[in-house]
């Protein structure tokens, strides 16, 4: 699946979400001046520097890229080529578009010069492919034989010739600078480099060793991985895992992932082809690969970019405004595969794969759906839901009832303090119409929120403050988290700064209305809300009032008002309303 160049575009409400109907993809918006938008991914045709299966030389898979094979799907067809443009595919639903530059990028590699720019086309010698890496990788590393090609390079193994690596079996993804011809795609194997070097230190995630270079190429020097990617397990298996089975690996999965979130970090390329085992052992631990589709992420901003693979997408990512939880819908298709081995969302063009994801519903009637428990079921439809405010994070997913286990430790969530952002700066009636839901919520409910509240080591009072919130965040810094300024989210969590919360706070400031709408008693959970609410906070409120409290004009009064009981106070349709907000499309557009 190819890219287009994109935007961020921050967003004040981290609840946004587009107004579009499914089926309508927004045309991207060009930047002003005819400015080039950054393209914040890079090409996915490079070749995993990992061994993967046998199916070539030292069981290494050519390229990451690759679609994953149907062989153990119910609908065996050649899948769609990796190198159809986007752009064309998106055609066929029957939107055109205009890229902000002379074309999208296709995932075959050999396009890019053909949609480079002219002027880019004829003067690669201008570009600037001193990267200030070490110059020493003969010195350092004695290269061993070539496991894979692609267009940008190809992958050797490797061993240390001194140090600390001496004799250490490596991996070398060898990236060839005369195939980097757009500063882009420069700009791409830097990003590349600083996000596997500022993320190390998670178990599941590839160790990255050092970056060299010299006239010819850029070599990244990585862990070796030798038990094969995790679709190679999953083809083993028959293509199903049992539920147990299938735990090990989720859990795997949402633990490094919450890890690169945290941090400020969306890998955009979640797939079994991506998740390689570190040896050929049943209980190898995984590695998380392939950082080149990731990007640093701010918590107040969303990307626009098309990138990843066609079967994995988020609808929000065809729709052009996404965050952190594309990642999470990718996690869903994988769980779904691992469980019944096949695609939730399927055709046999990309176009047709796109409108199944925009459109359609994953099936969970037939076999071998009938015999999965009702917690996994739930599980998957919680992480496949197509509104993605709606969908767990993954420190949430580990705390759901089909994962719920001592064994795992429950990473800090990123979301709790945009959450505690969002309500530090609310109205009083509306933090009063939180604390009534607050109220509301079960034990079930409460699990993942008495987690959290625990991992900022409340005070011997049972209270957390600003600093709390701080010393948190700082107990997981890496160099990622300050590269996409993750701490930034402090500066809007000032008023903390001058009280204390205790647990009843934090679970009114902590939890997510449209999260809670996706539970099957919602309805239960807001008439309860509702009840408390009317005995300790409600109160007449005008249509002009209410419509200040949502921050919307006029326009909106003759819908408010329907949200009123003759008495003037809000109906139970009005609390819920009310507690959602109304949700407005922002216009602003920002350039990296």
């Amino acid at each position: 699946m190819g890219q287009c160049y994109g935007k961020t575009i921050p967003t004040g409400n981290n609840d946004e979400y587009p107004t579009t109907a499914a089926a309508d993809l927004p045309p991207q918006t060009p930047p002003p001046n005819g400015t080039p938008a950054r393209s914040s991914a890079a090409n996915s045709t490079w070749p995993s520097p990992y061994p993967a299966g046998a199916a070539t030389p030292g069981g290494v898979s050519p390229s990451p890229a690759r679609s994953t094979p149907m062989r153990f799907f119910k609908k065996p067809f050649p899948p769609p080529s990796p190198a159809k443009h986007i752009r064309a595919s998106l055609r066929k639903l029957g939107h055109k578009r205009k890229s902000p530059r002379h074309g999208a990028i296709p995932e075959d590699a050999a396009a890019v010069v053909e949609d480079a720019p002219p002027q880019q086309q004829h003067h690669h010698h201008a570009l600037d492919k001193n990267f200030g890496y070490n110059k020493n990788f003969g010195a350092k590393y004695e290269l061993g034989k070539e496991v894979g090609r692609g267009h940008f390079g190809h992958t050797c193994y490797a061993k240390g010739r001194k140090g600390e690596l001496k004799d250490l079996p490596l991996a070398v993804k060898i990236i060839s600078k005369s195939k980097m011809t757009t500063a882009i795609s420069i700009e791409d194997v830097r990003r590349e480099v600083k996000i596997l070097k500022a993320l190390s230190g998670h178990r599941h995630l590839v160790r990255f060793y050092d970056a060299c270079e010299d006239a010819n190429n850029v070599y990244i020097i990585m862990e070796l991985c030798d038990g094969g990617e995790l679709l190679d397990r999953i083809l083993s298996k028959g293509g199903r895992y049992t539920e147990e089975e299938a735990k090990l690996i989720i859990v795997q999965i949402l633990s490094v992932v919450a890890f690169c979130h945290l941090q400020g970090v969306v890998h955009r390329d979640l797939k079994p082809e991506n998740f390689l085992f570190a040896s050929r052992s049943e209980d190898a631990d995984m590695k998380l690969i392939d950082f080149g589709l990731s990007d640093f992420i701010r918590t107040d901003e969303r990307l626009n970019d098309i990138v990843g693979s066609a079967y994995y997408v988020a609808p929000e990512v065809l729709h052009r405004s996404y965050s952190v939880e594309a990642d999470i819908w990718s996690i869903g298709v994988i769980t779904y595969i691992l469980l019944c081995g096949s695609r939730p969302f399927w055709a046999r063009t990309e176009s047709g794969i796109f409108r199944s994801v925009l459109r359609a519903e994953p099936n969970f009637e037939d076999t071998p759906w009938p015999s999965v428990s009702s917690h996994a079921k739930d599980f998957v439809k919680r992480l496949l839901n197509k509104d993605y405010r709606k969908r767990m994070t993954a420190a949430q997913a580990l705390t759901h009832p089909w994962l719920r286990s001592e064994s795992h430790p429950i990473p800090l969530d990123i979301l709790v303090y945009k959450l505690v952002k969002t309500y530090l700066h609310a109205t009083p009636f509306k933090r009063v119409a939180l604390k009534a839901l607050s109220k509301a919520l079960s034990e079930e409910e409460l699990v993942y929120l008495r987690a959290q509240f625990m991992l900022l080591e409340p005070s011997e009072d049972g209270r957390v403050s600003l600093e709390n919130f701080k010393k948190a965040l700082a107990r997981n810094a890496t160099d990622a988290m300050k590269a996409s300024r993750v701490p930034d989210i402090l500066h809007a969590m000032a008023p903390l700064a001058y009280r204390k919360m205790e647990f009843e706070e934090f679970c009114a400031a902590a939890i997510s209305t449209y999260q809670l709408e996706a539970l099957e008693k919602w309805e239960q959970i807001a008439s309860t809300a509702f009840e408390h609410f009317e005995e300790e906070g409600s109160r007449v409120i005008s249509v002009e009032e209410l419509a200040r409290e949502l921050n919307v004009g006029p326009t909106a009064y003759s819908m408010l008002r329907d949200w009123l009981k003759p008495n003037g106070k809000l109906s139970l349709l009005g609390y819920t309303k009310f507690l959602h907000g109304l949700t407005l499309r922002s216009s602003n557009m920002r350039h990296h």
